[in-house]
C-alpha cells in the first residue's frame, strides 16, 4: 500500500472515530436521530461536538508534538512532557484555581498559558546558545520536577479540601463538560502551534544525519530548537490549560505508525497528527463507556495505556542493545 493509501485510510478512521465520538456515552445516540427533531441530537450539539473537536485537535496536536521531539533529540522516548511545559502550564492553572479564580475560563486559560510561558523562558534560560538536545531533555527534566513539586505544594497548603478536590480532579484531564468556549480559547493557538511544526519536517530529515552534517545543509539548530520549544509549548499549554494534563499520546503514536510510515522524521509528521487524534478520540469515547455513573478522568486512561507501553519500549530498547 502507497503513502497517499495509507494517509486516506488513516483520516476515514479519525473521521470513523469522530462520529463514534458523538454517539458513544451513556446515553447512545444512533445516526438515525442525527439532524432531527429527537432531543438526543441536542446532547450531540451541546455535550458531545466541542468535546469531540477538542478531541481531535489536541491529540492531533500531541501526536504531532510527539514526531516532532523525536525527530530533534533522536530520542524515540522524547514526548511533550519531556520540556516539562506541561508541567509548568499545569502549574498555572492550579496556581489559579488555588486563587479562587479556576471558574472563570479566561482567567484560568491565562494563567495556564503564562506558566507554559514561563517554563520556555527558563528552558531558555538554562540551555542557553548551546542548541544541545541533550542540554534541553536535562533542563526539561529539571522543569518538570519543578513544576510538579510546585504543584504539589499548593495542594498541600490549599485551605480547603472543595478546593483540594477541584485541582485533584482537574489534574486527572479530561473533556468532560468542556464546551464551544474552551475550544475558541485553545484551537486558535493549536492551529499556530501545528503549523509552525508542520514546517519542520526538512530540517529534521537533515538533522538524523547529525548535527555536523545538518549544519553543513543549511540547518541553524539555534532557531530550530527555539521554533520547536515555542510550537510544542504554545500547543501544549493550550491543552493543559482546557483540559489538564492527558499524557503519553506524543510518546505512543509516532511508535505505532513508524513501520508503517517509515523512520524519517517529516514522513511521520502527518500520519503522526492523525494517529493522536484517532487515540484521543478512541480514549475519550471509552472512558464513557465505562461501568459507574461517572466517567473515568482521560489523563488517567492514557497513564494506563502509556505506562505499560513506555515500559515495553524500555525493554525493547535494552533487548536490543543486550543483542548487539
Amino acid at each position: 500500500m502507497n503513502r497517499p493509501a495509507k494517509l486516506a485510510l488513516l483520516t476515514a478512521l479519525t473521521l470513523l472515530l469522530f462520529a463514534g465520538s458523538l454517539m458513544a456515552g451513556k446515553v447512545w445516540v444512533p445516526l438515525s436521530a442525527w439532524f432531527s427533531a429527537d432531543p438526543r441530537w441536542w446532547i450531540i450539539m451541546e455535550l458531545r461536538l466541542p468535546r469531540a473537536i477538542l478531541g481531535l485537535a489536541i491529540g492531533g496536536m500531541l501526536g504531532l508534538s510527539g514526531a516532532v521531539l523525536q525527530g530533534y533529540m533522536r530520542n524515540p522516548l522524547a514526548d511533550p512532557g519531556v520540556l516539562g511545559i506541561s508541567s509548568g502550564a499545569a502549574f498555572g492553572a492550579v496556581a489559579a484555581i488555588f486563587f479562587g479564580v479556576g471558574g472563570s475560563l479566561p482567567a484560568l486559560f491565562g494563567s495556564a498559558m503564562a506558566g507554559a510561558g514561563a517554563a520556555i523562558l527558563l528552558l531558555g534560560l538554562f540551555v542557553g546558545r548551546s542548541a544541545s538536545a541533550v542540554s534541553l531533555i536535562l533542563a526539561g527534566t529539571i522543569l518538570a520536577s519543578l513544576g510538579g513539586a510546585l504543584t504539589a505544594f499548593l495542594i498541600s497548603i490549599s485551605p480547603n479540601p472543595f478546593a483540594t478536590s477541584e485541582i485533584v480532579t482537574w489534574i486527572m484531564g479530561a473533556l468532560t463538560d468542556r464546551g464551544y468556549a474552551e475550544a475558541a480559547w485553545a484551537l486558535p493557538c493549536i492551529a499556530l502551534s501545528a503549523a509552525l511544526l508542520l514546517t519542520t519536517g526538512r530540517a529534521l530529515d537533515a538533522l538524523a544525519l547529525g548535527e555536523e552534517s545538518a549544519k553543513s545543509l543549511g540547518v541553524h539548530m539555534g532557531r530550530l530548537q527555539v521554533l520547536i520549544v515555542c510550537a510544542v509549548g504554545l500547543g501544549v499549554g493550550a491543552g493543559v490549560a482546557v483540559t489538564g494534563v492527558v499524557g503519553f499520546v506524543g510518546l505512543i503514536v509516532p511508535h505505532l505508525l513508524r513501520p508503517w510510515f517509515g523512520e524519517r522524521p517529516s514522513a511521520l509528521l502527518l500520519p503522526s497528527t492523525l494517529g493522536g487524534a484517532a487515540l484521543l478520540l478512541a480514549a475519550d469515547s471509552l472512558v464513557r463507556l465505562a461501568p459507574g455513573a461517572n466517567e473515568v478522568k482521560l489523563g488517567v486512561a492514557m497513564a494506563m495505556i502509556g505506562a505499560p507501553f513506555f515500559f515495553w519500549l524500555l525493554l525493547r530498547h535494552k533487548g536490543r542493545i543486550l543483542w548487539n
